[in-house]
């Protein structure tokens, strides 16, 4: 079987965690103590933006005068950080999706919008290093995701021509950003929905359970 997908690459969030619902609960815990109440609608607006766009998202609507949106940031992370180390568990799959590239000699990278702390939290708590050849953060791109540059630049860590890439995503603007860089995009929304957004992408699959390696071909 000819592949024309030289290299596979996983979004973090929703995608190899399970982390969606705890950011709504660092999210909705974060703004009420500055007397906010969110919901978890309003949190599904911003899913899979960076956190500092997520902040400043929600500050040109609200307009709070304390604290620092840095400092918001950073207690959303902290409380991150914690939920991850606590309860933080592996999307059902993974481990199958995984093994089913590693298989077949495809090279794997992880490209999120969270920061590189959260990242490292995830993948020590998972124990997840030693499968992933790239591992990268939009923290240091000009934009997050929709904006492609996190995949682009992956893409270049990994050697590997952008349309020779699949990305592996669970939220709109994750897969945005796969389209916008012109890799294949596949999309495993949250479980149990079925969103009008993800008929834009190349395959929409309920779980990485599903992965096949002629999604490569």
């Amino acid at each position: 079987m000819s592949l024309k997908i030289k290299a596979v690459i996983f979004d973090m969030d929703g995608l190899i965690i399970d982390s969606e619902p705890l950011w709504r609960k660092a999210e909705i815990n974060a703004f009420k103590e500055i007397g906010f109440h969110f919901t978890d609608e309003m949190c599904a607006s911003t899913m899979g933006m960076r956190i500092d766009q997520v902040v400043a998202y929600w500050w040109n609507k609200l307009q709070w005068t304390t604290p620092s949106q840095s400092d918001l940031i950073e207690n959303i992370i902290n409380k991150m950080v914690h939920q991850i180390n606590t309860v933080g568990e592996a999307m059902p799959g993974l481990e199958f999706a995984i093994d089913l590239l590693k298989k077949n000699n495809i090279p794997t990278a992880i490209a999120s919008s969270s920061s590189f702390l959260l990242i490292d939290t995830v993948v020590n708590k998972l124990k997840l290093k030693q499968y992933f050849d790239v591992i990268h953060s939009a923290e240091n791109e000009q934009k997050g995701k929709p904006d492609p540059a996190v995949f682009l630049s992956t893409a270049k860590l990994l050697n590997v021509n952008p349309k020779n890439c699949l990305v592996l995503e669970d939220s709109k603007a994750g897969m945005e950003a796969g389209i916008n860089a012109e890799m294949r995009t596949i999309v495993i929304p949250e479980n149990g929905t079925n969103p009008e957004w993800s008929s834009k992408a190349y395959l929409k699959i309920d779980s990485l359970k599903d992965f096949k390696i002629e999604f490569l071909s």
